[in-house]
């Protein structure tokens, strides 16, 4: 009755909808996925799922708040499987006992160890790229690097989204791992030097900003350009896209940084050989191709091409650091954030 009673609350505290399949799903156990990633996206993949297997899929949505409800259920939680939108959620997962390790032959050969947890606590799903939106107009170099953003020639011409967003602390981690951490607190100060005004807003607003005119350089994650190029609610969105164009930062010490989307099946999850089923599928062909078509990112299944719109922004190299071993550090490049007052 308890659980019943916890359940109810669950699912009137946040979005839940219950992806029906064909009729022969009746006499088949479900699978329950909480996810942090917007339901318009991900439900197309598990209505094929549905419709492949005969298991009805009960999606649980919410923007923040669903590790934390994991934590809370304990033994009793009905989660299954967990969606999130960045690495650090994943981590902050394992870290709190909420995944299971899984070493699934079809998983591994889809999903490149880059991309995954050593123990397979958790895998990616589709990867970002945190890049320079650069002013087709007023920036004439065809490369950049991270490094470089430090650069005073960069001075009041850098506009970025508060320091301490999961976006920023990946980039920041990353360069902990590579540089250290006296070397990216001096870096990260620098580039607190060069910003045209303080962090705000979200990445589609730092591309707004270059169009405006109030900076000729913005840091952002690829997908936006996409979702910004194909607005059609906010059709000015498309006018900030077409204002600028992406470079790829690399230098001979550090790729690409990217970020990635990820799944973790539960520790407790009560139908977790539907979770393994949903978790093949999910790192399959069929569905990176729609899971990255549908946001605008890149599939982690080296066999899966990004759509025409990503392919149009160009070929680049991700940091070959695991993001495992990235994630490790964020905890320090959050306090680095705070001891340089970069979002003051």
């Amino acid at each position: 009755m308890a659980f019943m009673l916890r359940r109810r609350i669950i699912l009137g505290a946040i979005t839940a909808v219950a992806l029906l399949p064909a009729a022969a799903a009746e006499a088949e156990e479900p699978v329950n996925v909480y996810s942090y990633r917007q339901p318009g996206l991900i439900e197309p993949l598990l209505k094929s799922f549905s419709d492949q297997t005969g298991i009805k899929v009960n999606l649980i949505f919410a923007e923040k708040g669903l590790i934390e409800r994991m934590v809370q259920e304990g033994a009793n939680s009905p989660a299954d499987v967990l969606l999130t939108a960045d690495v650090g959620r994943l981590v902050e997962a394992q870290t709190k006992g909420l995944s299971q390790p899984v070493k699934d032959e079809t998983i591994v050969k889809n999903i490149p160890p880059i991309f995954a947890d050593p123990q397979g606590h958790w895998y990616g799903l589709t990867m970002r790229a945190r890049v320079a939106y650069v002013s087709k107009h007023r920036v004439k170099q065809d490369s950049i690097s991270y490094e470089e953003l430090a650069d005073p020639k960069w001075k009041g011409k850098i506009c970025i989204r508060p320091g301490q967003h999961p976006y920023n602390l990946g980039l920041i981690s990353a360069m902990i791992a590579r540089q250290g951490e006296a070397k990216t607190k001096q870096w990260l100060t620098g580039l607190k030097a060069n910003l045209a005004v303080k962090p705000s807003g979200n990445d589609r607003s730092q591309a707004k900003s270059v169009y405006a005119g109030e900076c000729d350089v913005a840091i952002a994650n690829t997908y936006y350009m996409g979702k910004m190029l194909t607005n059609t609610e906010e059709p000015e969105q498309q006018d900030w896209a077409k204002a600028v164009r992406i470079l790829f930062p690399s230098s001979p010490k550090m790729g690409t940084h990217v970020n990635i989307s990820g799944m973790l099946l539960a520790k407790n999850a009560p139908h977790a050989e539907n979770g393994m089923k949903l978790m093949r599928f999910l790192a399959g062909p069929e569905a990176q191709r729609l899971y990255a078509e549908g946001n605008f990112e890149y599939p982690v299944n080296p066999a899966v091409n990004p759509s025409e719109i990503v392919q149009a922004w160009g070929s680049f190299t991700p940091d070959s650091l695991p993001i495992a071993e990235i994630a490790k550090h964020e905890r320090r490049a959050s306090e680095l954030v705070d001891e340089v007052g970069f979002d003051n």
